[in-house]
């Protein structure tokens, strides 16, 4: 069972590399948001939730942590949703809403890894 979660975890690390690296590859380029950038956003958000379940541990889940990381999950869902609406509408996204993407992901990780 541990090596199943491993393996959920090794998927949802996978989701956000997505998620994060084609933000990075647009960032230094057009500023656009990307199909891909949703696929990520989905691996992680589906792999997170199966990770949410406590199943092959040992130790109580941290579910306030959870739901924050959830929270700001569908805040970058809604996000993304919003300027690909706006990027097909005129052609492009608010810089705003681009950057917001990109910090609200690199602090999804960083909940995941300083809160404890």
């Amino acid at each position: 069972m541990e090596i199943l979660r491993h393996a959920v975890v090794l998927v949802h690390l996978t989701g956000f590399a997505i998620l994060f690296g084609a933000w990075v590859v647009e960032a230094v380029g057009q500023r656009r948001i990307t199909r891909l950038m949703t696929w990520g956003m989905v691996i992680a958000a589906v792999a997170g939730l199966a990770l949410a379940a406590p199943w092959g541990i040992e130790y109580p889940l941290n579910y306030v942590k959870l739901g924050v990381k959830l929270v700001v999950l569908l805040i970058i869902g809604a996000l993304l949703g919003i300027g690909t609406a706006r990027q097909r509408r005129t052609g492009a996204v608010a810089p705003a809403l681009f950057w917001l993407i990109g910090i609200l992901t690199f602090l999804n990780a960083g909940i995941a890894v300083l809160w404890r």
